[in-house]
């Protein structure tokens, strides 16, 4: 939760904030996470608009991951901007017979509690999207051998299995070396 009582409702006031906050709960994908209990920084701009407080920002964190090749744990620097609107609460006076009409749309809008931003679920959803979805140790990584699982950086180019032939394919290989016999 941030505080925006420093900054009023003044349209035109703003406020830049910094913070280290723990990670409550891992922010993951398939194969990509900012785990549970990890830090991560969060620089804040507040923009008091007429509408309620405009907030952009940016999230730095380290991403725990594995390579989608050759599965080695991979660890890297993450970073995710976001830019959201969080709305001033209309009094109950201000509600008219056609608000329910927009009910849709407000579903999908911030709202202040008081004078607090839950931005939880903004950095929650900005960090997820930023996750690599088939993260790599490295740009040139050959991955694991199909046949054995042996990583191909480790093995060398030499690898091979030989002509493994699966034996129900055995009788089409005998009409393909002689096509003569039928």
């Amino acid at each position: 939760m941030v505080d925006t009582r420093q900054l009023g409702r003044q349209p035109g006031s703003m406020r830049t904030v910094n913070r280290i906050v723990t990670v409550p709960e891992a922010l993951a994908t398939v194969m990509a996470s900012v785990p549970e209990g990890s830090e991560i920084e969060l620089e804040l701009r507040l923009e008091a608009v007429m509408e309620g407080v405009l907030v952009t920002g940016t999230v730095r964190g380290q991403l725990t991951a594995e390579c989608s090749r050759c599965l080695d744990p991979l660890s890297d620097d993450m970073e995710a901007g976001f830019q959201e609107m969080y709305r001033y609460t209309a009094d109950e006076d201000d509600k008219t017979s056609g608000a329910d009409e927009d009910a849709a749309d407000e579903d999908e809008d911030y709202y202040l509690e008081g004078d607090l931003l839950d931005l939880e679920p903004v950095v929650r959803d900005a960090v997820v999207l930023a996750l690599p979805l088939s993260p790599l140790c490295g740009p040139d990584c050959p991955g694991l051998c199909s046949e054995c699982g042996a990583k191909l950086a480790e093995v060398g180019p030499d690898h091979g299995h030989g002509d493994n032939i699966d034996p129900r394919w055995e009788t089409l290989r005998g009409i393909a070396d002689d096509p003569g016999e039928r």
